[in-house]
Formats: structure tokens, C-alpha cells, sequence
């Protein structure tokens, strides 16, 4: 539990009581491998590194095997998108969690990952739609991308910071001033530079208009 979320308890304990009274009667009818693999998704969701790795262990408690979990990150695509079914794949990995490996110690998870796509070029948009000195951001199938363009040279980024991989929203965006909102890594969206705290900038994909639909390569 976090420091902020103790003080709350201890500073309004009559209001942080309904909540998490709430949160354990809203489980109640649920056994815990599948409230725990539900927990294991919204970690997913929200992109939280710490609450992925409490709640995974969780899981694996509860009897979960790696397959189930693997399982459960794929069914939810539709809500999830790939980008954060390969950042929570990336978390799974460095955990070195020995149900995720065989017999002889290798990864399982692995085998997985190299069978996505190596890319392919997506619709983002129509390309009349993005205004000229600009910023924004749009996802397509669960990807995000921040979209800038300067006359007729368009720029499409990665929406994930080049240091946790954490997915940044357009609330992050002030001007073309990019802000990842876990460790405050600034980045100039017109060159995709990182200008504060960080080193790496953001990830430039390829990108080209074809009969006036703007597309880019992941």
C-alpha cells in the first residue's frame, strides 16, 4: 500500500472505509483465481508496474497457471490493444517468475511474442485532418501515436515513453510540450527529442500519405 493511500486511511478512515467495502463485497461471488486474474487486467489497463506484480503473484497464489494468465491478457485485446498486452508481457519477463519458464529455466513467454507481427502499415487517419503546426494524439486498435506536422512533413510517435514504456495521454501534452506522467521525462513533440530528466527520444515511426490517408508503420 502507498504512503498517500495510509495517510488517507488514517486521515478519513470513515471515508476510505466505504470504499474499500465496496471493492471486497463487489467480489464476493467471484473465487479468487478469477478476482485475481480481473485484478491482474485493470493493472493492464491503467499500465500500474507495481500493482501488475502484486497482483500477478496474486494470482499465481490462488493457482493460476501462466497459461491462464497469458489467456486472460489475450481475451481482453479488444480493451487492452496489443501495445499493453506487450508492456505487461515485458514486466512477466523480467520478473523471472519460474511458472513462466520450463523446465530447463527458459522463458515459455517468449514463444508468444515472436509470433506477433514484426509490423504492417496502419490507417491512422485521413491526413487533411491533421492541422499544421499542431500536436495530437489518436489511437488506432488500442496503439497510440502523437501526430505533428510542419508544412507537409508529418511525424508520427509512439504515445509510450522511451524509459518505462508507460502509455502518455493527451492531458500530458502542453503546446508541443510532452510530459510522461511517472517520472516527469519532458519531450519537444516537433523533433521527438527528450528535453528534461531523460535521454532517449521518443520513437519515430515510419510514416507516408497513399490517396489521402495517413499511414504509419509499428
Amino acid at each position: 500500500m502507498s504512503d498517500a493511500l495510509n495517510y488517507l486511511l488514517k486521515a478519513r478512515p470513515e471515508a476510505l472505509g466505504h470504499y474499500f467495502a465496496f471493492l471486497k463485497d463487489a467480489g464476493k461471488h467471484l473465487d479468487p483465481k478469477t478476482k485475481n486474474l480481473i485484478s491482474v487486467i485493470t493493472k493492464v489497463h491503467s499500465q500500474t508496474d507495481r500493482g501488475l506484480r502484486q497482483y500477478l503473484k496474486r494470482a499465481l497464489r490462488e493457482g493460476c497457471t501462466s497459461v491462464e494468465i497469458l489467456d486472460a491478457l489475450l481475451m481482453a485485446f479488444p480493451a487492452l490493444g496489443l501495445a499493453k498486452i506487450i508492456w505487461a508481457v515485458d514486466i512477466i519477463l523480467a520478473m523471472n517468475l519460474p511458472e513462466f519458464q520450463d523446465e530447463a529455466g527458459a522463458s515459455i513467454v517468449p514463444t508468444i511474442a515472436a509470433s506477433t507481427p514484426a509490423g504492417t502499415w496502419h490507417d491512422v487517419m485521413a491526413s487533411a485532418d491533421v492541422k499544421d503546426s499542431e500536436v495530437m494524439r489518436t489511437e488506432v486498435n488500442g496503439f497510440g501515436v502523437f501526430i505533428y506536422r510542419e508544412k507537409r512533413k508529418t511525424s508520427v510517435y509512439d504515445s509510450r515513453c522511451p524509459h518505462q514504456s508507460t502509455d502518455i495521454p493527451e492531458l500530458a501534452l502542453k503546446g508541443s510540450t510532452l510530459t510522461c506522467p511517472k517520472h516527469q521525462w519532458e519531450f519537444d513533440v516537433k523533433s521527438g527529442d527528450c528535453i528534461k530528466k531523460g535521454n532517449s527520444p521518443l520513437k519515430r515511426l515510419d510514416s507516408k500519405v497513399v490517396k489521402g490517408r495517413l499511414l504509419a508503420f509499428w
